[in-house]
């Protein structure tokens, strides 16, 4: 795997070059040699360190994340880092999922037009239930950081509707409100 690291608005430090190639050691066993990973590293005027990470992974298959935080570049890192060592690892497990279940399938002579431009339906997998229980929108906050997930649904004790909780992508959050 080859490392390719650029800064805008920064330099980038030995320690900041080391960190990366440590925390990526792992993820070469997943990739291929000549495999390029692009590490792009921001700051802006507000000091928000923003690091961005692309992995091509073969003719139409782009592997990308994005994290930031607030003066701490290594944080940044790391989180981009592990969000990609995720995705890697999906993927390469959806690829080798795929090789086994078409290793015995007949290649169809033909392909009749009807099959043409049908894409896969997307399936629930999962079903999942969970009592809902009147709370604040800060106790909201709370509850989806103690849990670590990216959203929270909730019933707001002030207006008794069921409302979500969302982290968005530039880190703030939102929340989303049903109208009757």
């Amino acid at each position: 795997m080859r490392l390719s690291i650029q800064a805008r608005n920064m330099s980038v430090t030995p320690a900041i070059t080391k960190r990366i190639e440590k925390k990526t050691e792992t993820m070469g066993k997943y990739l291929y040699p000549e495999t390029e990973m692009q590490v792009r590293l921001k700051k802006e005027k507000d000091d928000r360190r923003i690091v961005e990470i692309t992995v091509p992974m073969g003719k139409n298959v782009i592997l990308r994340s994005e994290s930031s935080a607030d003066d701490n570049l290594f944080l940044a890192i790391d989180k981009a880092l592990a969000k990609m060592e995720r995705q890697i690892r999906k993927h390469r497990t959806k690829l080798a999922k795929n090789l086994r279940e078409e290793a015995f399938t007949e290649v169809p002579e033909y392909i009749e037009e009807e099959d043409l431009g049908q894409e896969e339906e997307r399936k629930i997998v999962r079903r999942k239930t969970f009592p809902v229980r009147p709370m604040s929108v800060e106790d909201a906050i709370i509850e989806m950081e103690l849990l670590g997930h990216n959203f929270f649904v909730f019933v707001n004790i002030d207006t008794e509707r069921t409302n979500v909780l969302y982290l968005r992508k530039d880190g703030d959050l939102g929340l989303l409100e049903p109208e009757a």
